[in-house]
């Protein structure tokens, strides 16, 4: 899994051609779901296709979906039979990701939320396992899971176990303390998103602005390199190629563990 991926929700008619910008611009992770609502996956699978060539082939890129609920789902546009079985739900909102990704597997499933209950959360993962198992899917995780309890409940009672939690990262939730201590114990890659937009007073503090004069880059990347170095992989959703470039240069500076902590305080509180 790269270090930073790029998210391809809410880009509508452009998605494509922001996909294979994102890649041409050296993005090596995409992160999609089978939700026509939100996302335009067959146009991730089209930008990914225009991209591949000697030197770029499909097993360069992390490509990772997600299976979204009937309640996540516009109620007009839902990628598989709602009235069929959960299992077969999965199954079949998997293969309608493959369709439109252009692949024959997928680098990780997502499951894009915890269903109502957790026999229900429990049953769609034994499909998403069973997919696993058929080398369809290589790695499993779940999203928008804020309750550590509910996550060890899961990571508890699967076979397989999630590999992949992604979380909104904002201070209502505490920006998931506990929850990514038990992901560090557990090997389980902790992955932001809404990381910039949700964190406006976290980008103009004092201390952040420091550290971006101090290296010479935006408050972005000062926040996105902190995230990478505590083990986070970061989601950037931007339209913006010079943008695009700024993401993916925070890997050619380094904090130091004194400023990771400055940055450890800021997010305290």
């Amino acid at each position: 899994m790269p270090r930073i991926l790029y998210g391809t929700a809410w880009k509508g008619a452009d998605t494509a051609r922001l996909v294979a910008l994102a890649l041409r611009q050296g993005f090596r992770g995409l992160d999609t779901a089978c939700q026509p609502k939100h996302y335009d996956e067959a146009a991730v699978g089209a930008g990914l296709a225009a991209c591949l060539r000697p030197g770029l082939s499909r097993a360069n890129v992390y490509l990772q979906s997600k299976f979204t609920q009937v309640a996540g789902q516009d109620p007009k546009r839902i990628p598989y039979d709602p009235k069929a079985p959960l299992a077969l739900q999965v199954k079949q909102s998997f293969a309608a990701s493959l369709r439109n990704l252009q692949t024959d597997y997928l680098d990780c499933l997502v499951l894009h939320s915890p269903l109502p209950t957790a026999q229900q959360t429990h049953e769609v993962w034994s499909a998403v396992e069973a997919i696993v198992e058929e080398g369809g899917v290589r790695q499993a995780g779940i999203s928008n899971c804020y309750s550590l309890a509910e996550f060890q409940n899961l990571y508890a009672a699967a076979r397989i176990k999630p590999t992949v939690l992604q979380n909104r990262f904002h201070a209502d939730s505490g920006f998931d303390r506990e929850i990514r201590a038990f992901c560090r114990e557990q090997k389980v890659t902790y992955q932001s998103f809404w990381t910039l937009t949700a964190n406006p007073s976290v980008l103009a503090h004092a201390t952040i602005d420091s550290l971006a004069l101090i290296h010479g880059r935006t408050p972005a990347q000062i926040l996105f390199r902190y995230l990478t170095q505590v083990r986070v992989v970061p989601l950037t959703g931007t339209r913006s190629e010079a943008h695009m470039r700024e993401d993916l240069a925070i890997f050619e500076f380094t904090l130091s563990d004194r400023e990771c902590d400055s940055i450890d305080k800021v997010l305290a509180g």
